[in-house]
């Protein structure tokens, strides 16, 4: 494609996103099917662009604002990846002046509303929480996440599939928290990956898989992942207890749902029965009650630990989203509660950081629910064999907290529960 015609394309799919009524990776995925047309190379760059804004929208568009012409156009130029000859063949003799000029503009003259970019409300929120450590946060969430996969132990072992990995010619390491987890290095074509299309790895961030062994689920029990999504946790779950019991995997989208069965074939597991509801209070979840040995709750938020996969969220969300989530949050805890026997352990996580879905929504769960005791995210997580399990966790060992500047993780929240005999 011409690279003006690339230009343009560029701008008008960032109009599309940027009116925020569908998440950004939806509206790029659905321009790609409508314009097959499109090439690899292509649709990369699209796709880098669009997030190039998303990420650092507050310094483009201040950037944007001594230029002429569409804002679209301006912005695209801004973000656009690749050789800077190649870009410039798209310009006119205007828009390379006013670029180069924008290149020149050192770090010194932006604001710091321009270098962490991110809408007021949150990163004074984040300020609060981490003091001193807001910009290297803010410098974290503007940076890519790393690719992380988490080993299928039914199948093998992680030095094992460790090796395999490096042997398909992929640069990989070990996750520092999860003992189940491999970080790989770039963006590689997973399908051409044999020990991927064995089942023996699956895509999952570190962060999720530390929730697996909060819930530690044990050989026969009966386990719920209450808001299962597109598998990612219940396949951990299943792993964890070693294809026996039964696993039941809620969700309200049955296309989510859905997306588990190619998955799960893959895996190898068959004590997981995905079961689609129509809300927390569904008759299903009734029937079960005082029946689950275990239920992870990872419930649906504000997804503002994933910022940098998804920096869309920053501008989609807003403190009424969050409180209006905060709220669901309580009631699908609550209504999860209900289906564990005495003895039971109830997860609860987010991969939120913020503290209206995290901590206030479990010590509400606490104050309203006697009947069920805190257990110290800390002493969980040591017994899942992970090594350094006080530095993931709040300071008085209760709650899992993951930052991605600390732990290199996505941000996530966990707490748990014993249900009292």
């Amino acid at each position: 494609m011409h690279p003006k015609a690339l230009l343009d394309e560029s701008a008008s799919l960032i109009e599309k996103v940027f009116k925020f009524d569908h998440p950004a990776d939806a509206v790029v995925a659905r321009h790609f099917r409508e314009n097959k047309s499109l090439g690899p190379r292509e649709r990369a760059t699209l796709s880098d662009t669009v997030f190039a804004v998303l990420r650092e929208r507050l310094k483009f568009e201040w950037l944007a604002r001594s230029g002429s012409g569409s804002k679209w156009r301006r912005l695209a130029i801004l973000a656009f990846p690749g050789e800077r000859e190649f870009l410039k063949s798209a310009l006119s003799d205007a828009e390379k002046t006013w670029w180069d000029a924008c290149v020149k503009v050192p770090e010194t003259e932006l604001m710091a509303q321009h270098r962490h970019n991110l809408p007021e409300w949150l990163a004074q929120a984040l300020r609060e929480q981490v003091g001193d450590g807001f910009d290297a946060l803010a410098a974290s969430l503007l940076g890519p996440a790393s690719l992380d996969l988490r080993v299928n132990t039914l199948k093998q072992k992680r030095e094992v599939a460790l090796a395999a990995v490096g042997q398909a010619g992929l640069s990989a390491e070990p996750t520092p928290h999860s003992p189940l987890g491999i970080r790989l290095s770039g963006k590689p074509n997973l399908a051409k990956l044999p020990v991927f299309a064995s089942g023996e790895v699956e895509v999952q961030d570190e962060g999720s898989q530390l929730l697996a062994l909060l819930l530690a689920p044990k050989r026969g029990e009966m386990v719920t992942d209450f808001c299962a999504g597109a598998g990612g946790k219940t396949l951990a779950l299943g792993a964890a207890m070693k294809n026996t019991g039964r696993l039941y995997a809620f969700d309200t989208s049955g296309h989510r749902l859905d997306a588990i069965k190619p998955r799960l074939a893959r895996s190898g597991l068959s004590n997981v029965h995905p079961v689609a509801i129509a809300h927390e209070r569904d008759e299903r979840i009734k029937r079960l009650a005082g029946k689950m040995d275990r239920v992870l709750v990872d419930a649906p938020c504000s997804g503002l630990g994933t910022l940098r996969r998804s920096p869309d969220l920053k501008w989609r969300q807003t403190p009424q989203t969050v409180a209006e989530l905060a709220e669901l949050q309580q009631r699908i805890l609550a209504s999860a509660a209900r289906l564990l026997k005495p003895g039971g352990r109830l997860v609860y996580a987010t991969c939120s950081l913020l503290p209206q879905e995290n901590e206030a929504v479990a010590q509400a769960f606490g104050l309203a629910h006697p009947g069920f005791e805190p257990l110290p995210a800390v002493d969980l997580l040591s017994a899942g064999q992970v090594p350094d399990a006080a530095a993931l966790c709040s300071a008085d060992g209760r709650f899992m907290r993951l930052w991605p500047h600390r732990h290199g993780t996505d941000g996530f929240f966990a707490a748990a529960w014993q249900k009292k005999a």
